[in-house]
């Protein structure tokens, strides 16, 4: 890997009591992402995919853990051992961010989407400087009308301007690591390639990593350069997309990839048609 390592993930272990025993959702995780690079996690639902995500960026819920430990390095500095304080203020750094699959269940429903972008915002700005700045941040996520979208409330918008509302919050602090946790499986599918599409363009303008969560295999050939997949809290492999999709060095990988090439199939009447 010849970009510097921004994050570097070591043993990471996440336990959680549950009545009938301890549910291991992440079980000695090794991870990395480059400066610049795409990185994808991909596995079926229930795998510890997101409770992973959430990890790395230190936003677990509160909850009762078995065991929570390891190693979680971003840019050296180990945030694992970071005081909330601390991480307050390294999120609000160009550090890292995190966009959700359900932005309703994030957004503030009481308040416009202007001031919650807005309140992202790292630094002190005049009212005219942030609001130019907000608008700016909304167009940049892909909505074409910024002023009109900025003064409504996420009730009032689609699935899909919520979700890139979502995205210029996290961009609000210049990130150099974007997770994005399942950033299109609530969206209907045009308006997942719109997204999709939103998130390459980003990747490419900014430089920043992305680190995508998914279980859509199609996404992680449109978007990553590399590939972890995982099942039952484990890493059963990681390669360069290519050699992911041409030659997986796991069966649970295969089998992944055969169910997504059946999901993707032309029907008999679209095979007639052609």
């Amino acid at each position: 890997m010849s970009a510097a390592l921004l994050l570097d993930v070591r043993n990471l272990v996440v336990h959680l009591r549950a009545e009938n025993g301890v549910v291991r959702a992440v079980d000695g995780v090794d991870l990395t992402v480059a400066s610049g690079e795409c990185v994808g996690i991909v596995g079926e639902s229930g795998c510890g995919k997101s409770t992973l995500a959430r990890a790395v960026v230190r936003l677990l819920p509160n909850v009762e853990y078995a065991q929570l430990s390891g190693e979680i390095r971003f840019g050296g500095i180990d945030i694992a051992a970071l005081s909330p304080a601390a991480l307050r203020r390294l999120r609000r750094s160009s550090s890292f961010s995190m966009i959700f699959q359900d932005p309703l269940g994030y957004l503030n429903p009481t308040r416009r989407i202007g001031p919650q972008v807005g309140e992202a915002l790292s630094d002190t700005r005049s009212r005219t400087e942030t609001r130019n700045r907000v608008h700016a941040l909304l167009r940049e996520a892909g909505l074409t009308e910024p002023a009109t979208i900025a003064r409504r409330y996420p009730h009032e918008l689609s699935g899909g301007m919520r979700q890139r509302a979502l995205i210029a919050i996290a961009l609000a602090s210049s990130p150099r690591l974007l997770v994005a946790d399942e950033p299109t499986s609530a969206l209907d599918a045009t308006v997942q390639l719109q997204v999709l599409a939103t998130l390459r363009r980003l990747h490419q303008e900014r430089g920043m990593a992305l680190l995508i969560v998914t279980h859509d295999l199609g996404l992680v050939a449109e978007l990553c350069d590399r590939v972890y997949v995982m099942q039952a809290g484990r890493m059963l492999e990681c390669a360069d997309v290519f050699t992911l999709f041409d030659t997986p060095a796991h069966p649970y990988t295969a089998r992944l990839i055969e169910l997504s090439a059946r999901r993707h199939r032309p029907t008999p009447q679209h095979e007639a048609a052609e």
